[in-house]
């Protein structure tokens, strides 16, 4: 974690799904962390009712186990500023921020806030996208919600919530169908009020560097290559079930693999063309590429139209060099995305 940085979890998921009590939790447990949460604030299930008084005028309230709770009355760039002012004043103390996205929201500004503007982007790094799929609803709000799908899209981290209240064959196969939408963030059954708190918190899922440290399977989705010819297979993880496949969701994944390096100048004008053009389609997109002249690692990810890159770990010696891109979105013209990648190759 950058030295000063204040990480930042964004919570998303659909109404019902258990946002709120994971929040309450958050709020009211002395969990020993001091954390801010931020409330989009038309949510229906709002939080405040039942922990805060709500008959105040100011934005930002102390509760008793250090935790700040505020609600975003004007944009979340000012929230999120006047937040860092106050913690390097000395006024609020707090370690972290969590943002509660309302259910039908689209987490993507969200995050991209964090990317956009250089004086949130020298006080917060974006930890993760957490989203919360309810198991009892989530067929219906991913069969007729695009919000729903994106939000699964984005996420680092998926919590599927209510499971006991289901078959668990319909838990399987919803497992199966969000690890075909997403096969990069982990999925876990949760009852709140069990999870344990560090699952949700220091995941690390937007700091690609950490990923690779923590999690080598990022790299290595066993047995799916996809070396120039194989441009046929966009399974997640472990998808022998094809006849599990009834859903064809809008939002997809698919994986770009080559182990000749780049041509940057090539890449960077490449990539630039297709998020003009697709950026708003394009959910998460993350990479680390083997560039022709350097001797580390770049480190790539970005969210829609914006994208951004950072040089990571040197190349050991004996180390098989390669890139490796994963990119989720929506109808992404999956072909022409991985033969223009191809193309950039030196």
């Amino acid at each position: 974690m950058s030295a000063g940085l204040i990480p930042a979890t964004i919570l998303t998921g659909f109404l019902g799904s258990g946002k709120t009590t994971l929040l309450k939790r958050v709020l009211s447990e002395a969990h020993g962390m001091k954390i801010a949460v931020i409330e989009n604030e038309f949510g229906e299930e709002n939080i405040d009712n039942d922990i805060l008084v709500a008959e105040t005028q100011e934005q930002i309230i102390q509760l008793n186990n250090g935790c700040v709770c505020c609600s975003i009355r004007e944009d979340l760039r000012s929230t999120l500023s006047d937040l860092a002012e106050k913690r390097r004043k000395g006024e609020l103390n707090f370690d972290r921020v969590v943002i509660e996205t309302t259910g039908m929201a689209d987490p993507g500004p969200v995050a991209q806030t964090f990317f956009m503007d250089d004086e949130i982007a020298e006080s917060y790094l974006l930890d993760s996208i957490l989203t919360l799929v309810d198991a009892k609803h989530a067929e219906g709000q991913l069969n007729d919600r695009l919000e729903a799908r994106r939000q699964v899209g984005f996420a680092d981290q998926i919590f599927i919530s209510k499971a006991e209240l289901v078959a668990a064959d319909a838990v399987a196969a919803l497992s199966h169908r969000l690890k075909h939408m997403n096969p990069r963030a982990p999925q876990q059954q949760v009852h709140f009020g069990e999870v344990p708190l560090a699952k949700v918190f220091d995941l690390r899922g937007f700091n690609l560097n950490a990923t690779l440290e923590i999690d080598p399977d990022f790299l290595a989705e066993a047995g799916h290559e996809h070396h120039g010819h194989d441009h046929d297979h966009d399974h997640g993880p472990d998808c022998d079930h094809p006849h599990h496949h009834v859903h064809d969701d809008d939002v997809k994944s698919f994986v770009f693999r080559a182990d000749k390096p780049f041509n940057p100048a090539r890449l960077e004008d490449f990539l630039g063309g297709v998020v003009q053009v697709y950026g708003p389609k394009m959910l998460r997109y993350k990479g680390v590429l083997w560039m022709k002249g350097s001797d580390r690692k770049v480190i790539f990810q970005g969210v829609h139209q914006l994208m951004g890159s950072d040089l990571g770990p040197k190349w050991q010696a004996g180390e098989a060099k390669g890139s490796k891109m994963v990119f989720i979105g929506i109808d992404l013209p999956r072909s022409l995305l991985l033969q223009g990648l191809e193309g950039c190759l030196a």
